[in-house]
């Protein structure tokens, strides 16, 4: 009689369970999925070890090797509550292989659901960026292949590359600008208040509090989105050179800068850890509870406007495949505002390298239409574009983006010219 022997994979360990008083001749393997990947015996013509997760902003996945030595990652969705609604779109981990080999890699589960209607975040014009060492990233191309899915290779110049979707801006990448900046003579950093995990949510002020003109921005409502963060790196460090007094003495500065920070440190794409969209429902007062990423916000704003000091301009920041202003209220009742935006996105085009012009979508629960009917500000939400900078003709890095908040500081000089 042939021995049979089944084998168990339970957690990462293998059970083999064997017939007595038989000889070795054949096995089963029986592969228990758990939270990181499954590999058959017929894998071996990869180079591939392993797919690590274990850092900060690392994305949450699945993955497996094909027969033909292809690494298959199945992202894994982020999921709104009480809502058909869930995104991918994050992509951040490590390949460890032998150095000098080759990896290709298919990522899936780009099927997101968006106001209740289906999208796919990835296109023929995506790209995907490596680096040896997590801080020197390099663009690669990218398939867009059958199954909405992407393919692309990895030259494995090093026994481990980092991959990811854009260039990533981590927590810790925050924390080192807060302490350049903590201490300088124009900056006044406030915790205003935590997220659902309780991690501190900072408002940094840039700028004389009492100058005649104050302009809000908000980076990072969605966690996968890092481009608001490098705007307002580059916005921040102008602001703070010498020659820049002449900015501060018609406008300040202030600026949230990581709203969705539980997401970030998760490595997930679009809702904070309630499963909350965090902008979404501007149209009404935020839940303390559930998503007090937005209280704490509303409550400072509330407070400036108690004091006189509510900002008369403020903008969203977010990443989408269009790059576009959304401004959302234009009708004969509003004319100023309508004027205002006009304004503004004139000078985005002469003094930036911003060319894709204003998106028409109407969303009134967002940041910008939320703000302008609640409040009175002149406020709209600012898509930077993932896949490609139409004024720069390339793919995005985050000096690009820096650039971007370079250039913002005189158009904010600029509008402010009244």
């Amino acid at each position: 009689m042939r021995k049979k022997i089944t084998a168990f994979l339970l957690f990462g360990v293998s059970l083999f369970i064997s017939a007595p008083n038989s000889s070795a001749a054949e096995f089963t393997l029986i592969n228990i999925h758990g939270n990181s990947h499954s590999q058959s015996s017929d894998t071996l013509k990869s180079s591939l070890k392993y797919i690590s997760t274990n850092f900060e902003n690392a994305s949450q996945l699945e993955w497996e090797v094909d027969s033909l030595g292809i690494v298959n990652v199945s992202l894994i969705y982020d999921h709104e509550r009480a809502s058909p609604n869930r995104a991918n779109g994050h992509w951040h981990f490590k390949l460890e292989a032998d150095s000098g080999s080759e990896v290709t890699v298919i990522l899936k589960n780009f099927e997101n659901v968006w106001n209740g209607m289906k999208g796919v975040p990835v296109s023929e014009k995506t790209n995907c960026l490596i680096s040896k060492d997590g801080k020197n990233w390099t663009v690669i191309p990218a398939d867009f292949i059958s199954g909405n899915r992407l393919k692309f290779k990895v030259w494995m110049n090093s026994d481990q590359i980092y991959v990811a979707s854009v260039e990533p801006y981590r927590i810790s990448d925050l924390d080192k600008l807060l302490i350049e900046i903590k201490g300088k003579p124009q900056v006044e950093i406030m915790k205003v208040g935590n997220t659902a995990e309780g991690r501190p949510l900072e408002i940094i002020r840039i700028g004389n509090p009492d100058a005649p003109f104050s302009v809000f921005l908000r980076a990072r409502a969605h966690s996968w989105e890092p481009g608001g963060n490098w705007v307002v790196q580059g916005l921040i460090r102008t602001l703070l050179e010498k020659d820049a007094a002449l900015f501060l003495k018609r406008y300040s500065v202030y600026i949230m800068p990581m709203t969705n920070k539980d997401g970030v440190a998760r490595g997930r794409t679009r809702f904070n850890t309630n499963g909350k969209d965090l902008n979404r429902e501007w149209d009404r007062p935020a839940d303390g509870i559930i998503t007090p990423e937005k209280y704490a916000f509303e409550s400072w704003l509330e407070m400036m406007i108690i004091k006189g000091k509510k900002p008369q301009l403020a903008i969203d920041l977010h990443n989408d495949q269009g790059g576009n202003i959304h401004v959302n209220l234009p009708s004969a009742a509003n004319s100023q505002y309508v004027s205002n935006m006009k304004r503004i996105e004139n000078l985005l085009y002469k003094h930036t390298w911003f060319t894709e012009g204003p998106s028409h979508v109407k969303n009134p629960g967002s940041f910008g239409e939320g703000l302008a009917k609640r409040y009175g500000i002149d406020a709209f939400v600012y898509e930077l574009n993932y896949e490609w900078i139409a004024g720069l003709n390339k793919a995005p890095m985050g000096k690009d983006w820096e650039l971007l908040g370079k250039q913002l500081a005189e158009v904010f000089y600029l509008y402010f010219d009244k």
